[in-house]
């Protein structure tokens, strides 16, 4: 029921390349000129597509004419001008790309309102949260419950985290993501930001948004209603699902997978030990301060994810370069995408100056 009129690739020509040659949209778009002219040459002149780069190739894509909803699903911080650009121009967005609630909850949020956009969350918890709220007063909603994996290192100590290697980190109990989600999984850092998003996605205060840890990832997130009944979205871990659901909303298409068994699942929770993954309680500490705070927090994460990845600093470094950054970066409001976006480049030259200090210990 699908016509795909726009592909964003990044870096990922090879695979762009052969999706382009699939479904045949009228723009794809890479990272930079040289990409392009890769994917240009790898592309037969029969299938006619334009080829764009950079930030306002992303921008085009998100805001032509004959796209009628966007899947936001860059990674970073580099989707936020996208979907701003595809909310302004009225296209509904399925929003993957947390970043954006991260760093402009109130702008990309209050923008949806003013344009009459929804924004119809994939990620696997705010689906769950957003399912379980369908049909119900928001008036009626006490408390959400986002589920979280533990990630690899769910109880261990400190000095177990300290010895942590890369390959470690990216080997997740359930879920198969990319390399930073991954490492964000681990630390529970993404578990964070999803804190965030979900009280701007829901108008939900930060006390009323819990996190269970939930090892088995079948039960997504529930909600607590004010008479104490709590609504559950449970599947199997399979992101399949939630991308379904956003893109078909309000629909439901029949799902050809195997059939889900409720018998065969044993299901357990605990509370998330923030003392020993500090990430998340630096997340609710950001989120709760607003303004740029969860920019910095996002920005100085990015960067020492990377650097980590890079096998260039340790793995509580990345706690240790997040907290130095939510230090040192001078708060102040965010009115404007410009206001937004200096927070963010401030952030990653501090996050990367305290990163290299850690590197040459």
């Amino acid at each position: 029921r699908f016509a795909v009129k726009a592909l964003a690739g990044g870096q990922n020509v090879e695979l762009l390349s052969a999706q382009v040659k699939q479904f045949s949209p009228e723009v794809a778009v890479v990272m930079d000129d040289g990409l392009a002219h890769r994917l240009g040459k790898q592309l037969p002149r029969a299938h006619g597509v334009e080829v764009l780069h950079g930030p306002e190739g992303y921008k085009t894509a998100a805001t032509m004419d004959s796209v009628d909803m966007v899947v936001s699903a860059m990674a970073g911080s580099a989707g936020l001008i996208p979907t701003l650009a595809a909310v302004e121009h009225g296209k509904p967005v399925a929003l993957a790309n947390k970043e954006s609630l991260v760093m402009a909850g109130d702008l990309l949020m209050g923008l949806a309102r003013e344009k009459n956009v929804p924004v119809v969350p994939i990620d696997s918890e705010h689906s769950a949260v957003f399912q379980c709220l369908a049909g119900n007063r928001r008036q009626d909603l006490k408390q959400i419950l986002l589920t979280a994996s533990g990630g690899p290192f769910r109880g261990r100590s400190r000095s177990d985290l300290a010895k942590v290697a890369v390959a470690d980190a990216l080997a997740h109990p359930t879920w198969a993501m990319g390399a930073r989600i991954t490492i964000d999984s681990s630390t529970l850092m993404n578990k964070a930001f999803e804190v965030i998003e979900a009280h701007y996605l829901f108008h939900t205060d930060y006390d009323d948004i819990d996190v269970v840890v939930h090892p088995q990832s079948i039960i997504h997130s529930m909600v607590e209603f004010v008479d104490g009944s709590v609504k559950a979205q449970l599947g199997d871990p399979d992101m399949r699902l939630p991308i379904q659901y956003a893109v078909t909303y309000p629909d439901r298409s029949a799902w050809d997978a195997r059939r889900f068994d409720i018998t065969k699942q044993d299901l357990t929770f605990e509370v998330p030990d923030m003392e020993t993954f500090r990430l998340l309680a630096l997340g609710y500490e950001a989120g709760r301060r607003a303004g740029s705070a969860p920019a910095v927090l996002n920005a100085a994460d990015e960067v020492a994810v990377a650097w980590f990845l890079e096998e260039r600093i340790g793995y509580l470094d990345i706690e240790a370069v997040v907290e130095h950054s939510l230090e040192s970066v001078a708060w102040r409001p965010m009115k404007t995408v410009e206001d937004v976006l200096d927070a963010d480049a401030e952030a990653r030259a501090v996050a990367a100056a305290h990163a290299a200090a850690l590197a040459a210990r």
